[in-house]
Protein backbone atom coordinates (compact mmCIF):
# COMPACT_ATOMS: atom_id res chain seq x y z
CA UNK A 1 0.00 0.00 0.00
CA UNK A 2 1.06 3.66 -0.55
CA UNK A 3 1.61 6.12 2.20
CA UNK A 4 -1.11 8.01 0.65
CA UNK A 5 -3.37 4.78 1.42
CA UNK A 6 -2.25 4.12 4.77
CA UNK A 7 -2.76 7.76 5.87
CA UNK A 8 -5.46 7.37 8.56
CA UNK A 9 -8.49 9.78 8.72
CA UNK A 10 -7.50 11.66 11.37
CA UNK A 11 -3.96 12.94 9.86
CA UNK A 12 -5.99 13.49 7.00
CA UNK A 13 -8.23 16.27 8.95
CA UNK A 14 -5.21 17.36 10.59
CA UNK A 15 -3.64 17.47 6.55
CA UNK A 16 -6.56 19.41 5.35
CA UNK A 17 -7.59 21.77 8.47
CA UNK A 18 -4.04 23.49 8.07
CA UNK A 19 -4.00 23.46 4.07
CA UNK A 20 -7.99 25.25 4.69
CA UNK A 21 -5.80 28.22 7.21
CA UNK A 22 -3.26 28.36 4.11
CA UNK A 23 -6.52 28.91 2.01
CA UNK A 24 -8.11 31.50 4.31
CA UNK A 25 -5.45 33.45 5.11
CA UNK A 26 -3.10 33.50 2.36
CA UNK A 27 -4.79 35.60 0.20
CA UNK A 28 -4.49 38.36 2.74
CA UNK A 29 -0.91 37.34 3.63
CA UNK A 30 -0.54 38.22 -0.09
CA UNK A 31 -2.12 41.73 -0.04
CA UNK A 32 -0.01 42.80 3.14
CA UNK A 33 3.04 42.01 1.62
CA UNK A 34 2.29 43.77 -2.10
CA UNK A 35 0.96 46.75 0.27
CA UNK A 36 4.12 47.01 2.41
CA UNK A 37 6.13 46.71 -0.46
CA UNK A 38 4.65 49.46 -2.16
CA UNK A 39 3.39 52.02 0.86
CA UNK A 40 5.28 54.98 0.97
CA UNK A 41 7.16 55.84 3.74
CA UNK A 42 5.15 59.01 4.42
CA UNK A 43 1.84 59.29 5.04
CA UNK A 44 0.77 60.58 1.53
CA UNK A 45 -3.30 59.94 0.05
CA UNK A 46 -2.45 59.52 -3.43
CA UNK A 47 1.01 57.13 -2.97
CA UNK A 48 -1.55 55.23 0.04
CA UNK A 49 -4.40 54.39 -2.30
CA UNK A 50 -2.16 53.35 -5.09
CA UNK A 51 -0.63 50.49 -2.92
CA UNK A 52 -3.88 49.58 -1.82
CA UNK A 53 -5.16 49.12 -5.57
CA UNK A 54 -1.85 47.30 -6.14
CA UNK A 55 -2.22 45.33 -2.72
CA UNK A 56 -5.93 44.92 -4.36
CA UNK A 57 -5.03 43.38 -7.65
CA UNK A 58 -2.44 40.50 -6.10
CA UNK A 59 -5.33 39.99 -3.57
CA UNK A 60 -8.35 39.34 -5.98
CA UNK A 61 -5.66 36.64 -8.25
CA UNK A 62 -4.12 35.35 -4.73
CA UNK A 63 -8.06 34.64 -3.54
CA UNK A 64 -8.85 33.19 -7.13
CA UNK A 65 -5.44 31.10 -6.88
CA UNK A 66 -6.41 29.88 -3.41
CA UNK A 67 -10.19 28.48 -4.62
CA UNK A 68 -8.76 26.67 -7.56
CA UNK A 69 -6.04 25.36 -5.18
CA UNK A 70 -9.06 24.13 -2.84
CA UNK A 71 -10.89 22.17 -5.81
CA UNK A 72 -7.58 21.26 -6.58
CA UNK A 73 -5.83 19.85 -3.28
CA UNK A 74 -9.05 19.47 -0.92
CA UNK A 75 -11.18 18.25 -3.92
CA UNK A 76 -13.84 20.65 -3.12
CA UNK A 77 -15.04 24.13 -2.45
CA UNK A 78 -17.48 25.28 -0.21
CA UNK A 79 -20.00 27.48 -0.65
CA UNK A 80 -18.40 30.57 2.20
CA UNK A 81 -14.76 30.29 0.42
CA UNK A 82 -17.12 31.04 -2.86
CA UNK A 83 -18.90 33.65 -1.41
CA UNK A 84 -15.78 35.40 -0.02
CA UNK A 85 -13.81 35.02 -3.08
CA UNK A 86 -17.04 36.05 -4.81
CA UNK A 87 -16.85 39.39 -2.70
CA UNK A 88 -13.20 39.62 -2.78
CA UNK A 89 -12.96 40.15 -6.75
CA UNK A 90 -16.23 42.22 -6.60
CA UNK A 91 -15.07 44.35 -4.30
CA UNK A 92 -11.76 44.20 -5.62
CA UNK A 93 -12.74 45.30 -8.85
CA UNK A 94 -14.72 48.23 -7.44
CA UNK A 95 -11.64 49.48 -5.37
CA UNK A 96 -9.50 49.40 -8.55
CA UNK A 97 -12.09 51.02 -11.04
CA UNK A 98 -12.95 54.02 -8.48
CA UNK A 99 -9.39 54.08 -6.06
CA UNK A 100 -11.28 54.26 -3.40
CA UNK A 101 -10.03 51.47 -0.46
CA UNK A 102 -13.15 52.10 1.19
CA UNK A 103 -14.70 49.02 -0.48
CA UNK A 104 -11.93 46.53 0.53
CA UNK A 105 -12.32 48.15 4.30
CA UNK A 106 -16.25 47.11 3.73
CA UNK A 107 -15.88 43.73 2.53
CA UNK A 108 -15.37 41.62 5.43
CA UNK A 109 -18.50 43.80 6.91
CA UNK A 110 -20.47 42.11 4.68
CA UNK A 111 -19.08 38.42 4.24
CA UNK A 112 -19.51 38.25 8.81
CA UNK A 113 -22.90 40.04 8.35
CA UNK A 114 -23.85 37.97 5.73
CA UNK A 115 -23.12 34.46 7.48
CA UNK A 116 -23.85 35.97 10.88
CA UNK A 117 -27.48 36.72 9.07
CA UNK A 118 -27.58 33.77 7.37
CA UNK A 119 -26.81 31.36 10.17
CA UNK A 120 -29.13 32.99 12.99
CA UNK A 121 -32.41 32.83 10.47
CA UNK A 122 -31.44 29.34 9.85
CA UNK A 123 -31.24 28.65 13.80
CA UNK A 124 -34.56 30.41 14.37
CA UNK A 125 -35.99 27.94 11.42
CA UNK A 126 -34.39 24.82 13.11
CA UNK A 127 -31.50 24.51 9.87
CA UNK A 128 -28.14 24.21 10.71
CA UNK A 129 -27.28 26.56 8.13
CA UNK A 130 -23.18 26.29 9.46
CA UNK A 131 -22.65 22.24 8.34
CA UNK A 132 -23.96 23.36 4.74
CA UNK A 133 -21.71 26.35 4.55
CA UNK A 134 -18.94 24.56 5.34
CA UNK A 135 -19.39 21.35 3.59
CA UNK A 136 -18.21 19.49 6.49
CA UNK A 137 -19.74 17.16 9.72
CA UNK A 138 -18.10 16.61 12.91
CA UNK A 139 -18.58 13.15 13.45
CA UNK A 140 -21.25 11.84 15.90
CA UNK A 141 -22.15 15.99 16.95
CA UNK A 142 -25.86 15.56 17.45
CA UNK A 143 -28.20 18.00 15.06
CA UNK A 144 -28.95 19.77 18.57
CA UNK A 145 -25.25 20.45 18.88
CA UNK A 146 -25.07 22.01 15.09
CA UNK A 147 -27.86 24.27 15.70
CA UNK A 148 -25.82 25.63 19.13
CA UNK A 149 -22.86 25.83 16.95
CA UNK A 150 -24.93 27.68 13.73
CA UNK A 151 -25.99 30.19 16.73
CA UNK A 152 -23.00 30.82 18.22
CA UNK A 153 -21.23 31.62 15.21
CA UNK A 154 -24.08 33.56 13.92
CA UNK A 155 -23.66 35.60 17.10
CA UNK A 156 -20.03 35.93 16.97
CA UNK A 157 -19.96 36.90 12.61
CA UNK A 158 -22.45 39.70 13.74
CA UNK A 159 -19.82 40.79 16.36
CA UNK A 160 -16.74 40.35 14.13
CA UNK A 161 -18.99 43.10 11.36
CA UNK A 162 -19.24 45.36 14.05
CA UNK A 163 -15.98 45.40 15.56
CA UNK A 164 -14.87 45.32 11.30
CA UNK A 165 -17.02 49.15 11.29
CA UNK A 166 -15.36 50.16 14.25
CA UNK A 167 -11.87 49.82 13.32
CA UNK A 168 -12.50 50.89 9.49
CA UNK A 169 -14.21 53.88 10.99
CA UNK A 170 -10.72 54.78 13.23
CA UNK A 171 -7.96 53.17 10.60
CA UNK A 172 -8.26 54.13 6.87
CA UNK A 173 -6.64 56.12 4.37
CA UNK A 174 -7.86 59.27 4.91
CA UNK A 175 -6.25 59.57 8.67
CA UNK A 176 -3.18 57.65 7.35
CA UNK A 177 -3.64 54.64 9.24
CA UNK A 178 -5.15 52.32 6.38
CA UNK A 179 -2.06 49.43 7.78
CA UNK A 180 -3.29 49.23 11.23
CA UNK A 181 -6.59 48.23 10.03
CA UNK A 182 -4.61 45.81 7.94
CA UNK A 183 -2.85 44.18 10.63
CA UNK A 184 -5.65 44.15 12.74
CA UNK A 185 -6.81 41.30 10.33
CA UNK A 186 -3.95 39.69 12.15
CA UNK A 187 -3.92 40.82 15.05
CA UNK A 188 -7.14 40.88 16.61
CA UNK A 189 -9.43 39.04 14.26
CA UNK A 190 -7.44 35.82 13.46
CA UNK A 191 -6.68 35.22 17.46
CA UNK A 192 -10.64 36.31 18.55
CA UNK A 193 -11.06 33.52 15.61
CA UNK A 194 -9.25 31.05 17.21
CA UNK A 195 -10.21 31.72 20.85
CA UNK A 196 -13.93 31.29 20.00
CA UNK A 197 -13.08 28.10 18.20
CA UNK A 198 -12.07 26.51 21.19
CA UNK A 199 -14.73 27.86 23.72
CA UNK A 200 -17.03 25.65 21.66
CA UNK A 201 -15.08 22.81 22.11
CA UNK A 202 -16.77 21.67 25.30
CA UNK A 203 -20.32 22.32 23.64
CA UNK A 204 -19.40 19.85 20.92
CA UNK A 205 -18.60 17.53 23.55
CA UNK A 206 -21.63 17.61 25.36
CA UNK A 207 -23.52 17.06 21.95
CA UNK A 208 -21.54 14.18 20.87
CA UNK A 209 -18.72 14.96 18.79
CA UNK A 210 -16.42 11.75 18.03
CA UNK A 211 -12.66 12.99 18.21
CA UNK A 212 -11.28 9.74 17.22
CA UNK A 213 -10.96 7.82 20.18
CA UNK A 214 -13.04 5.48 18.99
CA UNK A 215 -11.67 4.77 15.97
CA UNK A 216 -7.94 4.65 16.94
CA UNK A 217 -9.28 2.04 19.59
CA UNK A 218 -10.66 -0.10 16.65
CA UNK A 219 -7.53 0.36 14.88
CA UNK A 220 -5.59 -1.16 17.89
Amino acid sequence: MTEAQTETPAEAKKGSGWLNVAVDYGPLVVFLGVYKYYSPEESEAVAEIAAVIKGTLAFMVAAVIALAFSKWKLGKVSPMLLFSTALIVGFGALTIFFGDPTFVQLKPTIIYGAFGVILLVGYMKQKAMLKILLEAAFEGLSDNGWLKLSRNWGVFFLALAALNEALRYFYNVDNGTFETWLWAKFWVFMPLTFLFTFSQIPMLLKNGLDVGENASGQAD
